[in-house]
């Protein structure tokens, strides 16, 4: 891999990285409820899906996978219910003392279970990892050694594109500190949520 294909890559990932998708979304809606470093540890549910996902993208499974009818409309519609049931959450999610609200909340261990299953219920990101990465690879080169570097570099930019969106969810901390507009907040990440779902829904594809 010769480094032209690596500035290449870099700008084109990172503007993956930096789109505002769903799992972007609850680093920010974790980070406003919870905090900056809570939403970081967070977002290593997400890196170890798209981990898994590098993985089979480099042994080929991911491909056959991807090509498979059913089950892309399994985690079609497994996707899109559970962006469903986080929107359900936040719609009624209680706008009262946020230190008391945070106590009730599940635990680092489960936001980051949240994270993963969110990634990992993603058709569209089995299709960067299937179709994106794949671009850059050599295939007369060491296939798995490309994907290892190319892998690495995604996850690094992911975790620069959490950190960027746990800031904003903390700024907006700050900025909804009312429990009216808290409200409004949770009201407008569940709305974009959803709208996410049906994204998925009527995903297809290419």
């Amino acid at each position: 891999m010769d480094l032209t294909t690596l500035w290449l890559f870099i700008p084109a990932c990172f503007a993956l990285n930096l789109a505002p998708g769903p799992n972007n979304l609850l680093s920010m809606s974790n980070a406003k409820r919870y905090g900056v470093n809570t939403a970081c540890l967070a977002g290593i549910g997400r890196l170890s899906a798209f981990l898994v996902m590098i993985a089979l993208a480099a042994s080929g499974l991911a491909t056959l996978l991807y090509a498979s009818e059913k089950l892309f409309l399994a985690i079609k519609l497994l996707g899109a219910a559970y962006l469903f049931w986080l929107a359900y959450q936040l719609w009624f999610a209680a706008p009262g003392d946020e230190r008391e609200f945070e106590e009730r909340q599940r635990s680092l261990l489960g936001l980051a279970r949240q994270e993963f299953l969110l990634a990992a219920g993603n058709p569209k990101a089995i299709l960067i990892f299937t179709a994106f990465l794949p671009q850059f690879v050599d295939p007369a080169g060491h296939v798995v050694l490309q994907f290892t570097v190319l892998g690495a570099l995604f996850l690094l930019l992911e975790w620069v594109a959490i950190v960027g969106y746990a800031y904003v969810g903390a700024f907006l901390r700050h900025l909804f500190s009312r429990p009216a507009m808290r409200r409004l907040f949770n009201r407008g990440c569940a709305s974009l949520l959803a709208s996410a779902g049906v994204g998925l829904l009527v995903a297809r594809r290419q």
